[in-house]
């Protein structure tokens, strides 16, 4: 990988999502020889992406280089690569275009879309875990409405008008929520010569409730907030089978559609070369209290790809950004202090809260002590994922598209930039390297 030799301790980070930046930046000239590898050069905030699939945002207000974050950084090396298998007794790293050594390693790879072992599901629907997943979504549904301008078969409108989105977690809330603001004040005045009216947007939840791990408060306004959208939301619904255009439930009720949008779960995105017993619920890998990958204490893992199994947190730490930021700051400071022989201090989990919007003006917000909703809520949720957007340019962006479609109820970004084609044969790729 033509990375110089060096007298600091070398550390490999693999993955350039929430936990590894933050892990890179606080070891920053720090005594380490730093090494970044990701199959992207940029970071994605991922928070934003149904905006990007549903014309809100263009990709370019939501990715950030990473060679620009880390450009000042001594002794720090960026690589684009697709790590294929990690050599533990070796101490390597192997990857598409070489192999590297490590003192320590830092599995960083975040989450990849979970369709449960079904292969159907898997080749025909459509998920969004990347912005080029995003675009795909963002093209196939300007592309369905091409095309039912110009069939004149009912089944066939109805299937290309139909929208069924497979979970009612954040994304799959805030999905069918963009999705219902597009039908009210967009594309009646881009098709004026199609009946939007039979656009169908189905939320299917294989729970009792939406937002799952919200409140019963947060989850019931986002209910509500969901049915006075127009969004027809299915509880206690599993899908069992997608093919064809049919979408099939265990209940035995069936959707007629050309899109599917999968957003009903996600797992750790392990890398080969780690046995079994390591690797826990959710495909993510078994850790302690100092990230330390069981039976390790020179690799490494944080974020979604590893769970810290204790008696407060049985299932782990959800998979979101705050835990994966918060182990990567932690992280760095115990890195130094393996360097200076000093005690790890454990990692515990300062939880801020969790929030989703559901459109104009409605938002839910989950804080330690305090649940609320509507107009304020949708303020704080704006707020805080401004502020958390990498980049003065990015942060400028995405408020100025938010302040123009909230005044004149349109969205900029409908492009059909990159026609999407779908592949039976496969899917595209999940992992977030």
């Amino acid at each position: 990988m033509n990375i110089p030799t060096s007298s600091n301790p070398r550390v490999v980070i693999i993955g350039g999502g929430f936990g590894g930046l933050s892990l890179a930046k606080k070891l920053k000239n720090k005594d380490f020889q730093v090494v970044l590898l990701d199959k992207h050069n940029y970071h994605t905030f991922q928070p934003l992406l149904y905006q990007v699939a549903t014309g809100g945002l263009e990709s370019g207000s939501i990715a950030y280089p990473i060679r620009k974050v880390v450009q000042n950084y001594n002794d720090f090396y960026f690589r684009l690569a697709e790590v294929e298998r990690i050599d533990t007794e070796g101490k390597k790293v192997i990857a598409d275009i070489g192999t590297i050594y490590f003192d320590y390693l830092v599995i960083a790879t975040g989450s990849k879309t979970n369709f449960f072992g079904n292969e159907e599901i898997r080749k025909n629907s459509m998920a969004m875990k990347t912005i080029p997943q995003s675009l795909n979504i963002r093209s196939l549904v300007l592309e369905n409405f091409e095309a039912a301008l110009l069939t004149n078969d009912i089944k066939e409108q109805e299937a290309l008008m139909n929208f069924v989105i497979v979970g009612a977690g954040p994304t799959g809330v805030e999905l069918a929520g963009a999705f219902a603001e597009m039908k009210k004040h967009v594309l009646p005045k881009d098709y004026p010569d199609l009946d939007i009216r039979k656009m169908e947007i189905n939320l299917i939840q294989g729970s009792g409730k939406v937002l799952d791990a919200m409140s019963d408060k947060s989850s019931q306004k986002a209910f509500e907030f969901l049915r006075k959208l127009g969004v027809d939301i299915w509880l206690n619904e599993q899908v069992i089978d997608y093919r064809n255009n049919k979408v099939s439930t265990k209940s035995g009720r069936t959707f007629n559609t050309e899109t599917v949008i999968w957003t009903a779960g996600v797992m750790g995105a392990t890398i080969d070369g780690f046995e079994e017993t390591i690797i826990q619920r959710g495909n993510r890998l078994k850790v302690n209290e100092f990230n330390q990958v069981e039976g390790f204490t020179d690799i490494f893992a944080i974020g979604d790809v590893a769970s810290v199994i204790t008696e407060q947190t049985p299932m782990g730490h959800p998979m979101m950004a705050q835990p994966a930021i918060q182990q990567g700051d932690l992280l760095a400071s115990n890195l130094v202090r393996i360097a200076k022989n000093k005690p790890l201090k454990p990692f515990v989990y300062n939880d801020k809260g969790s929030m989703a919007t559901i459109g104009r003006n409605k938002a839910v917000v989950d804080l330690p002590k305090w649940q609320f909703s509507g107009v304020f809520a949708w303020f704080v949720w704006m707020f805080i994922h401004l502020i958390s957007l990498i980049g003065f340019r990015n942060k400028l962006v995405v408020f100025w598209n938010w302040v123009y479609n909230y005044l004149v109820f349109d969205r900029q970004g409908r492009l059909i930039v990159r026609p999407y084609k779908r592949k039976n044969e496969e899917s595209f790729p999940q992992n977030m390297n």
